[in-house]
């Protein structure tokens, strides 16, 4: 993800200064400032509206994951098998909890299983927060960008 946004601010940059240049050069006698700023304009409404849309996505993943997390992959058989491989102590096999009875072994694996499900919506909640994180606050940016940009058109 670090990667992906370094990557994609490195091409912003590079369009960035390549539409300056160009701006410039062919504007220039026709007032390159103005090139400038609308350039810088654009790039700003570009970059604020493609966090939120990454927000956006975001947030409906995580909403997703709330609403239908993903159910857990180990099966109460191999829950079972591993239970029993578990290396034991001399003292273990004495004791009655060393060999629990199936009913003991379904009470725990429901109960990992109940756990694992609130860990996941813990989880996505968690995401969801950071989303929306993605989408308040450029679209503050992107709303004041536009309206500069729409007042200075008319």
């Amino acid at each position: 993800m670090i990667f992906s946004v370094l990557s994609i601010g490195a091409i912003l940059i590079v369009v960035f200064i390549v539409l300056i240049f160009a701006g410039v050069k062919v504007e220039a006698d026709k007032g390159g400032k103005d090139v400038i700023k609308n350039v810088y304009i654009y790039l700003v409404l570009f970059a604020t509206l493609m966090m939120t849309i990454g927000g956006s996505v975001g947030a409906f993943m995580a909403i997703a994951d709330i609403v239908s997390p993903v159910p857990y992959y180990q099966t109460f058989e191999e829950f079972k098998h591993l239970d029993s491989e578990k290396p034991r102590t001399g003292t273990e096999t004495i004791d009655k909890s060393a060999n629990p009875s199936e009913e003991e072994l379904t009470q725990q694996y429901e109960a990992m299983v109940l756990r694992e499900k609130v860990i996941q919506v813990n989880r996505a909640k968690n995401n969801l927060i950071k989303s929306f994180g993605w989408i308040i606050i450029p679209l503050p940016v992107f709303i004041y960008f536009q309206r500069h940009l729409v007042n200075k058109e008319v």
